[in-house]
């Protein structure tokens, strides 16, 4: 896990990445992803299954895969958070 001060530091790159590439959706994976870009302390497993916003740009927060590999069974939360994206982006699921 990232410390509060690696945080600090690389979070400003992150911005400027974001407002460079200026994306349509972000997947946060993971707790300190979902809650750093979102200035939040809502835990993960109360943020996802649903959009946020950041600046204009849907993000969808989900397991990172290291929690998916202690917690197999939470893979099919996450197949319903792309498979939400998904839909939101027009691709067609089969």
């Amino acid at each position: 896990n990232p410390d509060p001060d690696e945080i600090q530091t690389c979070f400003p790159f992150l911005e400027r990445q974001i407002a460079a590439i200026q994306p349509n959706f972000i997947v946060a994976l993971g707790t300190f992803a979902a809650q750093t870009l979102l200035a939040t302390r809502t835990p993960i497993s109360k943020l996802r299954g649903r959009f946020h916003d950041y600046k204009g740009i849907k993000v969808v927060c989900t397991y990172h895969p290291a929690y998916l590999l202690r917690n197999p069974a939470a893979k099919r939360q996450v197949w319903e958070d792309m498979k939400m994206l998904m839909r939101a982006m027009g691709a067609e699921l089969k």
